[in-house]
């Protein structure tokens, strides 16, 4: 994901001189296709966050487009006093990338596990906050943000992510974009999490469970009619995401619902539990919540035990 960013951006810088990088001393390996072509628009501001965010602020008040760039939790919560105040509060064209969104970096701790980052960002006024799928979504999210106008939140995997587009999709700020049909549940997902719900319910199809699936790349703004339209077609909905069950695109959805009238959806959230993680690879600790296998074991629970309680009711 943060090569098809980094290319992506490359491109644009190509064709808008108003595009800069910022980048928290890391990153080595990955933006230097930019700061080598572009030098005159890319600061490498150190070990200092607060001070990157407020630089980017200042750019974009004077005409630039700025992208901040950094692991996880540091271009977000490191800094969230800047972000809030000197970039939402002026409304400041920055766009926020954080590279190893969730647990992509779980092998280096809770420092650098980015689990609460959604929560926290799209409660700033004026924040947009977008989590693609896959690389294609990524390059495609990149272009987007670049063009929308006001603060940004990219939230990005790591490497490595395999694509679950087979051409570009269609994408647009705030439109879910649809992955297959069901009648029986949908599921709703965000991030590259969303690769294991697609195999999952590929998996529930080969067990007589029709289940439909978007990645919902944007979390705010959220397409709220989307939402209430699909509850309405739908006796189920699954919302699949690699952050806490609080505060995320879950909770987005289920405010949506909650204030549906008449009949609504059940709708469960599949994420990461209210807690701190051990260290481990992104697989390991994953797997107990959302790998292929735990998802369609969850998700073929629930609709198990609805079914049997009908039936009982039904006796």
């Amino acid at each position: 994901m943060r090569n098809a960013f980094i290319r992506s951006l490359t491109e644009l810088a190509r064709r808008d001189p108003r595009i800069f990088l910022l980048v928290g001393d890391l990153g080595y390996s990955v933006v230097e296709p930019f700061r080598d072509e572009f030098p005159e628009r890319f600061v490498n501001v150190g070990v200092a966050e607060q001070n990157m965010t407020g630089l980017a602020a200042g750019l974009a008040l004077s005409g630039k487009i700025v992208f901040t760039y950094s692991i996880a939790n540091f271009p977000t919560l490191r800094c969230l006093e800047q972000v809030r105040n000197d970039v939402c509060y002026h409304r400041a064209n920055v766009k926020i990338v954080a590279v190893g969104g969730g647990l992509a970096y779980g092998a280096l701790g809770i420092t650098h596990h980015g689990t609460e980052d959604v929560a926290i960002l799209r409660a700033l006024p004026g924040m947009t906050v977008v989590a693609p799928a896959d690389p294609m979504e990524a390059a495609l999210a990149t272009r987007a943000i670049a063009a929308w106008p006001g603060p940004c939140y990219l939230r990005l995997g790591k490497a490595g992510e395999p694509s679950i587009h087979a051409a570009p999709p269609d994408f647009r700020i705030g439109r879910p974009i649809e992955l297959r049909q069901g009648e029986d549940a949908v599921i709703l997902a965000s991030g590259p999490m969303t690769r294991n719900a697609l195999l999952a319910a590929e998996k529930l199809s080969g067990a007589g469970i029709s289940v439909g699936l978007y990645s919902v790349h944007t979390v705010k703004p959220l397409d709220e009619e989307f939402i209430r339209q699909l509850a309405r077609q739908v006796p189920f909905l699954f919302v699949v995401e690699e952050h806490s069950v609080i505060g995320g695109l879950g909770s987005a959805i289920a405010e949506v619902v909650a204030e549906i009238s008449g009949t609504r959806p059940l709708l469960k959230r599949l994420a990461l539990p209210d807690s701190f993680h051990p260290v481990g690879s992104q697989e390991f600790l994953c797997s107990t919540y959302l790998s292929a296998e735990a998802l369609f074991t969850r998700i073929h629970a629930t609709l198990s035990r609805v079914a049997a309680k009908e039936l009982r009711a039904l006796a």
